[in-house]
């Protein structure tokens, strides 16, 4: 259960955003589960490193990539297509927390492992079809705190820098992939290695 060894009571935060609504929450697992379940995923998922297209060359993704999900949720993101690895007990005992604390539906996760400073993610939204209009995206992040950018599509002077702790979630929803894009830079102070887990409903077709 979330916040069940937790020091100190579970912080959320309603972070104020044009065009989209964000939830940050801050001790989502407390320290023993959060590392309990750190360990079990950095053990126990398929891991791979995977290349993506950008203008029609192949590049190697910066980090580690694993997906998950009920079978008929196949993703395609970059150029990538993912046929899911059915979930594991630790990754359905998580999603069934979010769920119960967003009160939605996820049929899916990508996972992904940041080995160290060096391990990132570009600048992108989850804006694909089979994910819907308007989707819910609730991200937690376990290991090394990293920070999280936020940029608006127009209004260039819209950014916004959200630190993730381990054991956070983080709600994406509303109509924030329609106006934002979002990354995890390259950091050279960063040495432990950290999994964010984005849970999202694929839709069938």
């Amino acid at each position: 259960m979330p916040d069940l060894f937790s020091q100190t009571p579970r912080e959320t935060i309603n972070i104020p955003i044009l065009d989209g609504e964000l939830l940050l929450v801050k001790g989502f697992y407390g320290l023993e589960e959060a590392n309990k379940l750190q360990q079990e995923l950095t053990n126990g998922l398929d891991w791979q490193a995977k290349a993506i297209k950008i203008f029609g060359k192949e590049i190697m993704q910066p980090r580690l990539m694993a997906w998950y999900g009920e079978p008929d949720a196949v993703y395609t993101y970059s150029g990538t297509t993912f046929a899911p690895n059915a979930f594991t007990s630790s990754l359905l005992q998580i999603k069934t927390d979010i769920e119960a604390f967003t009160e939605s539906k996820f049929n899916s996760v990508l996972a992904n492992l940041y080995r160290n400073g060096q391990d990132s993610m570009g600048w992108h939204s989850d804006d694909e079809p089979e994910l819907g209009r308007n989707p819910i995206i609730g991200s937690l992040s376990l290991g090394e705190e990293r920070v999280f950018k936020l940029r608006h599509r127009k209004d260039k002077t819209l950014k916004m820098d959200v630190p993730l702790p381990h054991g956070s979630l983080l709600v994406m929803s509303g109509a924030m992939q329609h106006h934002w894009q979002h990354a995890l830079p390259k950091s050279a102070r960063v040495m432990s290695p950290r999994i964010n887990l984005t849970f999202r409903q694929v839709l069938s077709y």
